[in-house]
């Protein structure tokens, strides 16, 4: 039980809670705050102009009708509220008290705080407290040219009690605010989070399974998390085809290294079972050889694609005829053509330089012939043609073979991938892989067009210089 509290504790959803309920009770304050302070002033204003009008009233009467009308104006204020709230008084030149009217509120005042008040400016403002300063009076000043001076205050006690009611109030929904904040931080990082919690759900069952076929359950929140999930789901979907890619590869690599080397290891003890004379222990060491160098073939081709695909390979630029490499090319397959009765036809320019790795090129070419002359019936066709367009210089090797099907070309690039799943022609399933390689090395690249029966189109594009 404490484990997973403590686990709860330091969980991110736990921490987004509490810092959303903070912000929340913060602001709330901040809100209550402004609020109180913005109403207390307006109360006061408002309390301020009720006493200057009253003030400007009674100064008015007073002037016109002497001490008979202010106390006329002070009785008919009373009969029109039906209160008593005013606080009015009229000080004489001498200090003597002319006319006091004490309000309903009146409590334990001294009166001796605003008695023989000098009054520096007209409409001045005095506060007159309680003995225990329990209870004040907002009085106003106002002088006459005869020296008298009139005093018309109001409590604050209401004011003051308004304001007490909405802090009281304010206090009794602190605590449910507290609580909705948490409640609502939760719930807000529950829901924020839920695709963390997938995909950590997600990465624990692959862990814990070994499967990797499970996905994320995608939303239509359409924010950054979804697109992690997303992003997640397409990563494992890649090494799920990687994964397969591999167990594929390694099939394939298994299949034909165990063919060379049960040949290999089948030459070397018939050699040994057999006649026991130099001449058979030559031919089975020129079989085994043969063998071996097929399996070196294969490593050494892996390497140069690793080599090429972390920028590694090392090329030796030089200044070649393209027509003359292409034809030496095409004279070393030369046999095997005659044999199969394919037609190989060039298209090409007597001349076209360029500068690139003539080793390199070579492996290209050869590799993208040879794959044409496997898969192209006898009878078939084979046109190479050599271009310069823009800056670039293209090599295109056309056959009328048996193409490809359009949903495996994407493929096609991969390390050890054969179309040939029968593996009816010999090969590693690395030609086209070391293709692409050397030619991205060269800063180029490659294209293919196909149609399943009616042939593969390679075109190979390489800048003119390197």
């Amino acid at each position: 039980m404490s484990l997973n509290l403590e686990r709860i504790r330091k969980s991110i959803g736990f921490k987004f809670a509490l810092w959303y309920s903070a912000i929340f009770i913060f602001s709330s304050l901040i809100l209550f705050i402004l609020v109180y302070f913005f109403l207390s002033q307006s109360i006061q204003n408002k309390e301020k102009e009720e006493i200057h009008l009253e003030l400007k009233e009674c100064a008015s009467q007073y002037q016109k009708g002497g001490l008979d009308a202010l106390a006329k104006e002070v009785e008919f204020e009373k009969n029109i509220s039906g209160t008593n709230p005013f606080f009015v008084r009229l000080e004489g030149p001498h200090h003597n008290t002319l006319f006091e009217n004490l309000p309903d509120r009146w409590g334990n005042y001294d009166l001796n705080q605003i008695k023989n008040k000098a009054v520096i400016n007209n409409d001045q403002w005095e506060l007159l407290t309680t003995k225990d300063d329990k209870d004040r009076f907002n009085i106003m000043l106002h002088p006459f040219p005869d020296g008298s001076v009139l005093q018309v205050g109001k409590s604050l006690s209401e004011s003051y009690e308004f304001l007490e009611h909405y802090r009281a109030i304010f206090a009794s929904i602190l605590f449910p605010m507290i609580f909705i904040g948490f409640i609502g931080g939760m719930f807000l990082s529950l829901r924020t989070l839920r695709p963390i919690s997938y995909l950590i759900a997600t990465t624990r069952s692959i862990i814990e399974t070994n499967k990797i076929d499970i996905r994320i359950p995608i939303s239509r929140r359409k924010d950054e998390l979804e697109e992690l999930s997303t992003l997640f789901n397409s990563m494992l979907e890649r090494i799920e085809i990687l994964i397969n890619g591999m167990k594929m590869g390694l099939d394939n690599v298994a299949h034909d290294l165990r063919t060379p080397m049960t040949r290999l290891r089948g030459t070397a003890e018939m050699a040994l079972q057999g006649k026991q004379d130099i001449q058979n222990f030559k031919e089975a060491l020129l079989d085994c050889l043969e063998e071996s160098e097929r399996v070196l073939t294969m490593l050494n081709t892996l390497m140069d694609i690793s080599e090429a695909e972390t920028g590694a390979m090392k090329l030796n630029p030089e200044e070649i005829n393209l027509p003359y490499l292409i034809n030496e090319v095409v004279d070393l397959y030369g046999y095997i053509a005659e044999d199969k009765k394919i037609l190989i036809e060039t298209h090409m320019p007597k001349e076209l330089y360029i500068t690139a790795d003539a080793n390199r090129l070579r492996q290209v070419l050869s590799n993208l012939l040879d794959n044409a002359l496997k898969y192209t019936p006898s009878g078939g066709k084979i046109d190479i043609e050599a271009f310069r367009k823009d800056r670039q210089v293209g090599i295109t090797i056309k056959d009328t073979g048996i193409g490809i099907p359009p949903e495996e070309i994407p493929k096609i690039w991969d390390r050890l991938y054969r179309v040939d799943k029968s593996r009816s022609q010999s090969g590693i399933g690395l030609g086209l892989s070391l293709v692409k390689a050397v030619v991205r090395a060269h800063k180029g690249h490659v294209e293919v067009s196909s149609k399943p029966r009616e042939g593969s189109s390679f075109t190979v594009f390489i800048p003119q210089n390197i």
